[in-house]
């Protein structure tokens, strides 16, 4: 009997994830019998324990969401350079000899997700937020635009801390007030990070037609913002844009395929929604 292959998404609370559905989807559309992706409720006070428990033979990868993206760290052995710069890794790469490889997908599952609706290059664009999936998506507008990036943000502190990312990322950022954060919708491209309900208010001050918006939330959908995007002529990408490329570059690390299922796992991703 062959040695299973297994992957598995942790974080706190998981059972929204639709990651499984995503990978097993993967795994059916290629073929690969003996693999298996599932879910684990782990906090940081037992990741640790988790993960040292794992047996090397069968594990090949795990997913990480909140709030394990930095906690991980310690129990690294390799972070790639795109985890450290934006100091979150969302997937880990086991090896068979135990060694454990933490790398972010986010950043890169974003710019494939621009580009597959046809955004190559931007000349400036804005950020809604500052946290952690901020940072991922500053670190992927250094590859696509070409001048400035404005931050919208709450407080002082979130502003020095994006315009501090921006410097190490070498993207030039300015901070602005969240308040302010409908203005972001006129230029060719806006990423909004923020929680469920945040940005429904700037949903009414849409007064010209928007350029680009990266929602990253896939649930519900679309949010307040996308809705009034749309109805305005702009191009809106979601949350399961993201999740869906984002995975797909997992799905390759831990399978060793050259070429992930894209079209299955949104597919999957999809129907998930929908049911």
């Amino acid at each position: 009997m062959s040695t299973p292959h297994r992957a598995a998404v942790l974080g706190s609370p998981i059972a929204h994830s639709l990651s499984p559905a995503l990978h097993n989807a993967g795994y059916a559309a290629l073929g690969l019998t003996g693999w298996q992706y599932g879910r684990h409720e782990v906090d940081e006070s037992a990741l640790a324990a988790f993960v040292t428990g794992l047996d090397p033979a069968e594990w090949a990868g795990l997913s990480l969401t909140m709030p394990l993206k930095r906690a991980i760290r310690p129990l690294l052995d390799t972070v790639s350079d795109t985890a450290r710069a934006v100091d979150a890794v969302n997937t880990v790469v086991l090896d068979r000899d135990g060694r454990r490889h933490g790398d972010n997908t986010d950043v890169p599952g974003l710019v494939n997700a621009l580009r597959e609706r046809g955004v190559e290059r931007v000349e400036s664009a804005a950020v809604l937020g500052a946290g952690a999936t901020a940072s991922s998506a500053l670190a992927a507008l250094a590859q696509v635009c070409d001048g400035e990036v404005t931050a919208y943000v709450r407080s002082a502190g979130r502003a020095a801390e994006m315009r501090a990312l921006g410097e190490r990322l070498g993207v030039p950022v300015r901070t602005a007030d969240w308040a302010d954060g409908a203005r972001a919708l006129a230029g060719p491209l806006t990423v909004s990070t923020t929680p469920v309900g945040a940005t429904d208010g700037f949903a009414a001050q849409l007064t010209a037609a928007p350029g680009v918006l990266f929602d990253v939330l896939y649930h519900p959908w679309p949010t307040a913002l996308a809705a009034a995007c749309l109805e305005r002529g702009g191009t809106v990408l979601g949350g399961l844009d993201l999740l869906v490329h984002q995975a797909v570059l997992q799905f390759e690390r831990f399978t060793g395929v050259e070429r992930g299922p894209l079209a299955a796992m949104r597919a999957a991703g999809e129907a998930a929604l929908a049911g």
